[in-house]
């Protein structure tokens, strides 16, 4: 994707020398923020912090809940939320430089601003309120913190926060991967034919398409009903894999408000809602898929005008517009970068070295994702729920669900493509035949679900659909069209719920909690598979690496803190393991990766047999600890690369987790953890790491959502702009 941008900094700052004035274009002041205070009045809201800091955000309103979270969530992390505001906007590299340009590039290519004012006054009234009520919250902090603030940022608009989440949702099942494809050297896919005696419209005949794999940033959801249950409660475990810090770590709150809202969970920063967690009555945890859910059209250029395309038989105009991409170069100096955007009936284009491409994908052109995110929100039975899920709105992301009524299920959620005929859709596809682009999803009832099965457990581990519980229920891979491009592969994690769970056998919360913290790699598993290859080299002609591999012989595939062998074993396996899991290439040199392995540990430790707690480091701030788990194992940890010392600090994985119980009589108990702490920024919190040990030792903190309850146990009580 760099290829767009064609310039150098070489070139702008021989430029900027002999024209000064002409990039000289400081920010803005600050504008008033007299208005932010008079509209701050117009919301009645409390925020109660309880002993970790975490906001229980109480409104007459549900708008009064949004505002209330905004300022609360700004306090603990102003900064992510602006960064995310700016890279929405589609004006991040006029504050951050070249590095920043493709992400507005990326802005402008998917038409995010156009879709959300076309169509921002056609959500509900109370959509809008809380978007807008979220923006005011942020406007509000903002004045009273404008040390903190960009200039030329304020206001933030209820505009923002819908963007914000049309620019992000398709990017969760890899739509940012399709498009990085089409700037790469060549053409990356052949392009699938269709049959020439097909030219209408057709239900797909059984093809089989192959997975895409997946990232290497899972989740894990699980739940159990009360048939399953070894003491009459229903379980549920939230358990999504995010970066630790950024624009897409978890954030938790607690909303309340008269008109309903009373739910607890996980949210990103600029969201006013929770995205997955739990209300009295049910809860759901969210995990990503990867199906199939985008198509590249190779196009016929016009040889006498580049500007049209070729669309059944007849030259058609492209759709033109400009970006101008702002970039920092240093203090006031700023690079105009302007760039034409293309749109052919198909989709967004993109025009390359070795070709023309439009692109159509789930997502395109959506803008209600926070109507959806809303009924989920407020849902109290299963029927209320589902109905929500029904309306669709969301790219993709699987959900599995459970309720105070003992109701469980497993939702692989995505807006499907209704494509029509009996193709590789995982190829490029002729741009110039219009039957071709396809025009609606596939209705949500004809999505792949299990509900309530028969043996009482439903999970997801970004597994395949067709393995989501341990009875004979499990859905059939001939039941759904072909098309729909539904996964294929396991990863590790799903493969050791099948191997840890034993149909019929009773499932204590124990049990459930030994499931979501296990640290051991399946004998199935890429990993495995890695480190027998490795294994099956002759290193016999070199006493060290003879030496290594006998060391790795006899690893037992666990990653817990004590385990003397995992250090190696991972370090020599995980780039090969993480590329099979994903469906990539296997390119990796596995000979050159033990070796680089074995003299990492012997140049850092001195010795091979060093546990893994010792090179596996959470490090926040002053915290630094032994943290068990591994790359695709149920306890998440993902790492940087090596440091210096030949640590490995963990960056993603485990984050939020939940873990939610309903008895027998429908009453909630729930307990919850975070990686770091509430104030995901802010280093002088006490909440900056404070529950980094409990993390580290796999506990959970208690969660209270009775008000009454918590009020004996708050820290401060405060309405925003009366914290101190």
């Amino acid at each position: 994707m760099k290829r767009w941008i064609k310039f150098t900094l070489g070139t702008v700052t021989a430029i900027a020398l002999g024209a000064g004035a002409y990039l000289w274009e400081p920010l803005p002041e600050h504008a008033d923020t007299g208005p932010y205070e008079r509209t701050a009045k117009d919301y009645d809201v409390e925020i109660l912090r309880d002993r970790w800091g975490v906001p229980h955000i109480v409104g007459k309103r549900d708008a009064d809940a949004a505002f209330g979270l905004a300022y609360a969530h700004a306090e603990d992390d102003f900064e992510t939320i602006q960064e995310v505001v700016l890279a929405t906007r589609g004006r991040l590299a006029r504050y951050r430089g070249v590095d920043a340009a493709k992400t507005d590039y990326l802005v402008a290519l998917m038409d995010v601003w156009g879709v959300v004012d076309r169509h921002y006054e056609q959500l509900s009234p109370a959509a809008r309120a809380l978007a807008q009520g979220y923006a005011d919250g942020l406007n509000w902090y903002a004045a009273r913190h404008l040390d903190q603030v960009a200039p030329g940022v304020l206001p933030f608009s209820g505009r923002d926060v819908v963007a914000g989440m049309t620019f992000k949702s398709p990017l969760f099942y890899g739509l940012d991967k399709h498009i990085l494809e089409l700037f790469g050297s060549e053409r990356a896919q052949e392009i699938a034919l269709a049959p020439d005696s097909a030219q209408e419209r057709g239900r797909p005949q059984g093809f089989f398409i192959r997975d895409r794999g997946v990232v290497e940033r899972g989740s894990n959801g699980l739940a159990v009903n009360r048939a399953r249950s070894s003491d009459g409660k229903v379980r549920l475990i939230v358990n999504s894999h995010q970066p630790y810090d950024g624009a897409v770590a978890w954030y938790e709150a607690h909303l309340k408000s008269e008109e309903g809202l009373d739910v607890a969970g996980g949210l990103f920063p600029g969201s006013p809602l929770i995205l997955h967690g739990f209300n009295r009555h049910l809860g759901w945890a969210s995990t990503v898929n990867k199906p199939d859910l985008a198509d590249v059209y190779v196009l016929t250029l016009n040889p006498d005008n580049p500007s049209q395309y070729k669309l059944d038989g007849e030259w058609r105009d492209f759709e033109v517009s400009e970006v101008d991409i702002a970039v920092r170069l240093w203090g006031p100096f700023v690079w105009h970068e302007r760039r034409e955007v293309l749109r052919s009936v198909h989709g967004p284009v993109v025009i390359s070295e070795h070709g023309a491409y439009a692109l159509r994908y789930a997502g395109m052109g959506e803008f209600r994702h926070l109507e959806q995110y809303y009924a989920m929100n407020k849902a109290t039975t299963f029927e209320e729920w589902r109905a929500a899920m029904r309306l669709n709105h969301l790219p993709s992301i699987n959900q599995v669900y459970a309720d105070k009524a003992g109701n469980i299920g497993f939702f692989h959620n995505a807006q499907f493509p209704d494509r029509p005929l009996d193709l590789d859709w995982k190829k490029y596809l002729p741009g110039d035949r219009s039957y071709l682009i396809w025009e609606r999803y596939i209705p949500f009832d004809d999505h792949p679900q299990l509900i309530n099965p028969s043996s009482g457990f439903v999970f997801s581990a970004n597994n395949q659909p067709f393995t989501a519980t341990d009875g004979p229920d499990n859905l059939r891979r001939s039941q759904f069209r072909a098309a729909l491009g539904l996964q294929t592969n396991e990863t590790n994690r799903s493969l050791r719920v099948m191997e840890l769970v034993r149909p019929g056998q009773a499932i204590s919360g124990d049990d459930l909690l030994r499931i979501k913290f296990d640290k051991r790699y399946s004998p199935r598993s890429a990993m495995a598979q890695v480190i027998a290859e490795i294994l099956a080299m002759d290193w016999s002609g070199d006493d060290r690496m003879s030496a290594a591999a006998a060391h790795l012989a006899r690893w037992n595939f666990a990653v817990d803190v004590d385990n003397e062998h995992a250090a190696l074993g991972v370090l020599a396996g995980v780039k090969a393991a993480m590329a099979r899991t994903r469906g990539e290439p296997d390119d990796v040199d596995l000979g050159q990766e033990f070796r680089a392995a074995a003299t990492l540990l012997l140049d850092s430790y001195g010795r091979l047999d060093v546990p893994w707690g010792t090179v596996n480091r959470l490090i926040r701030g002053d915290v630094d600890l032994a943290v068990g788990g591994g790359p695709d194992t149920l306890r998440a940890i993902y790492t940087h690369d090596p440091d210096e010392g030949g640590r490995l600090r963990a960056r993603a994985g485990d984050t939020y987790i939940a873990f939610v119980e309903w008895d027998e009589d429908g009453a909630i108990t729930a307990k919850t953890i975070h990686q770091y702490g509430v104030a995901t920024n802010d280093e002088s919190s006490p909440h900056y790491s404070d529950q980094a040990g409990l993390y580290a030792r796999e506990q959970f903190k208690p969660f209270v959502m009775d008000i009454a309850e918590l009020e004996r146990d708050v820290s401060r009580r405060y309405r925003p702009g009366q914290e101190k």
